[in-house]
């Protein structure tokens, strides 16, 4: 081992790489890291590393939670131990320099009690205990303002001017006037080791849409949290900003994450396809079945914010109840018919602003709980889904807002089942405390229907 890592050593100094950067996705999904000189490097390679465990107990803003156990002012913020995942590695595109993925340790399992590449990892061993393999692929919406970070607050968040103007979804005139964007992002993403299967606009001013190439096992997850963190990169160096907020304004429609999936079997077939043409099998029904019985009950792993409510609202490109439908976009879970490789299934849930490795971990639990329990699915919903929504059991519709949701998802006994109780409590709490944050505020809606008024 000792020779392997000279020898690796000796290749960075050969090619004149002289720091690397290292990346460790926390429960939002946001990219934690920093650059370390390659003597750093080579003692990480070896021994692991540590991070101040707030990285594991502060939000988006870095203010750190009023709740929960594993992390806080009680434990002093000792090191969270990590390891730096050597297979991972990629080279950050134009810079010559090594990029790694990191992932939190535990001294006494093979799993972090809540890091959330640990708990896809969990999930994925589960899959692969009942003999299947995750083949997957995410798509998201996006989008780009004429903006920089500076811009966005100076300008309080409002008059926010995007690349394009208008509705113009599909549009070949936009994307082909645009193409050194969209030609330097693919370009971008394919040197990066996460390509892009597919770009184009959407319907709204300065959207667009990506889909990643599919992947087998945590690969995807890994792919998507690089996208979003490096997409963002991409566009800030050209003075522009991307966000990947599930709804950044009421006048648009909302931006999503899809999870696209099938399952692959010991000899690598697709055990969602049919010997007939658009039949679906046993498998299919009984993950299908698992969505449309857990979904609801986790549904903050894939509305994480209290912005993600917005989205899921009835006629506006969402699901607003665990569904499924063939080829039908109105349902929460589209069955998409194809020939044996492509036949999967979409999950409609996620917003762009979900953390992928829960995401995935979410859905694929999910789909792992339907075929241990052979849940057979409701009959697939035909035309509008929303006009069906009323007569659905209570169970099947998702909360309205982040605190009820997040306040149901910590009474599932099935949620600790997959995640762990340690997960569950920690990830609830951080949900709840989001909730309470977004509580503390006057928006502009308040102002506008109160000030004068009432």
């Amino acid at each position: 081992v000792n020779s392997s890592l000279d020898a690796r050593m000796q290749a960075y100094r050969d090619a004149g790489v002289q720091q690397v950067v290292i990346g460790l996705a926390d429960i939002d999904g946001v990219i934690r890291g920093k650059f370390v000189d390659l003597s750093k490097l080579e003692s990480l390679m070896a021994h692991g590393g540590g991070f101040c465990d707030c990285v594991l107990g502060w939000d988006v803003d870095d203010q750190l939670y009023d709740h929960g156990t594993y992390t806080g002012w009680q434990t002093g913020f000792p090191d969270a131990q990590y390891r730096l995942l050597t297979d991972t590695e990629r080279t950050i595109p134009g810079e010559h320099t090594p990029y790694f993925i990191g992932e939190f340790v535990d001294d006494t399992s093979d799993f972090h009690p809540i890091c959330p590449r640990s708990c896809l990892r969990r999930v994925l061993t589960r899959l692969g205990d009942l003999g299947y393999t995750a083949r997957s692929g995410f798509e998201y919406e996006f989008f780009i303002f004429k903006e920089t970070p500076q811009s966005i607050r100076e300008k309080g968040y409002r008059d926010l001017t995007p690349v394009t103007p208008g509705n113009f979804g599909y549009s070949v005139l936009r994307a082909t006037t645009q193409s050194e964007a969209f030609n330097g992002l693919m370009d971008y993403c394919r040197e990066f080791g996460f390509p892009l299967e597919g770009l184009h606009c959407e319907t709204g001013p300065g959207v667009w849409e990506a889909a990643l190439a599919a992947s087998e096992g945590i690969e995807a997850a890994d792919q998507a949290a690089l996208f979003k963190n490096f997409t963002k990169v991409y566009f800030q160096k050209r003075g522009e900003l991307a966000t990947f907020m599930a709804k950044w304004s009421m006048d648009y429609p909302g931006q999503s994450g899809h999870y696209h999936f099938s399952l692959l079997d010991a000899e690598g077939r697709n055990a969602f396809s049919s010997e007939q043409p658009g039949g679906i099998p046993d498998v299919a029904r009984y993950v299908l079945g698992g969505l449309m019985r857990y979904l609801p009950e986790w549904l903050p792993l894939l509305a994480p914010t209290v912005n993600s409510f917005t989205r899921l609202v009835r006629g506006a490109w969402a699901p607003t109840a665990a569904s499924w439908g063939v080829e039908n976009r109105t349902a929460a879970f589209r069955f998409i018919p194809g020939d044996a490789p492509r036949q999967h299934v979409e999950n409609r849930v996620g917003g762009a602003d979900g953390n992928p490795y829960l995401a995935a971990a979410a859905t694929l639990g999910a789909a792992a709980r339907g075929i241990e329990e052979k849940i057979e699915p409701i009959a697939a919903v035909v035309g509008n889904a929303y006009e069906q929504e009323d007569v659905m059991e209570s169970e099947r519709r998702f909360s309205p807002t982040l605190r009820d949701a997040a306040t149901r998802m910590g009474k599932s006994n099935a949620a600790r089942g997959v995640f762990g109780d340690a997960f569950v409590e920690h990830f609830v709490g951080t949900r709840i405390w989001e909730a309470q944050e977004s509580e503390r505020f006057v928006n502009d809606w308040q102002l506008n229907r109160y000030l004068e008024i009432i």
